[in-house]
């Protein structure tokens, strides 16, 4: 008598935030530049601005691993007070990073020395991830877990789900544990099967 296919066990896979790994595009090239230079800032600070999905929280991460770093993200929602003592902390040795999705006007804090300060620290910002950025973060995703796919189902996948990293890493996730719940390969006939019930923007 055949037994059933045993349940995919759900793993957990770090991010790996390693220089060598970090997908690098026009998207997020000049934020990675400045990123890795923290000597060069004219302030031990910087504010990285971005939509959801956009990216900031890799890029902090990435961040953090190369320099020992503070890290603030979605600073629009943090005490003010704190975010200006966090502020005057921040040294050359320990630079700050914080991330929001809003542009320091928008905050909405009302405290002027914390004003001030924001006014002098440099901005980065980030869209949303462009095709080319999208499509490494994919690739790079199914080759942490050691999956092999093509470049057709990386295509099909681009216009399929929506356009952040953390929809790319949901549906590689997804598709990870149906292909080892089913015992079939990640193709895009199974693909299909999980976007549409799941990630299909249409």
């Amino acid at each position: 008598m055949n037994q059933p296919p045993e349940p995919a066990l759900p793993l957990a896979w770090p991010v790996d935030h390693h220089p060598d790994r970090l997908a690098i595009t026009a998207a997020n090239a000049a934020a990675a530049a400045w990123l890795g230079n923290p000597g060069l800032w004219p302030v031990p600070v910087t504010l990285l601005i971005g939509p959801q999905g956009s990216g900031k929280s890799h890029l902090a991460g990435w961040f953090a691993a190369r320099t020992p770093a503070r890290i603030i993200e979605a600073a629009e929602t943090h005490d003010a007070e704190r975010l200006f003592h966090a502020w005057n902390a921040a040294t050359r040795d320990r630079p700050l990073l914080l991330t929001s999705r809003l542009a320091p006007r928008d905050w909405g804090h009302g405290l002027p020395d914390l004003a001030s300060r924001l006014a002098a620290t440099p901005q980065l910002r980030l869209g949303e991830p462009d095709d080319e950025l999208l499509a490494a973060v994919l690739a790079k995703l199914f080759a942490e877990r050691g999956i092999k796919v093509g470049d057709e189902l990386i295509r099909w996948l681009l216009l399929r789900i929506e356009r952040s990293l953390g929809a790319a890493q949901a549906v590689v996730a997804a598709l990870d544990e149906t292909s080892l719940a089913r015992r079939r390969a990640i193709t895009i006939p199974l693909a299909r099967e999980v976007i549409d019930g799941q990630f299909s923007l249409f």
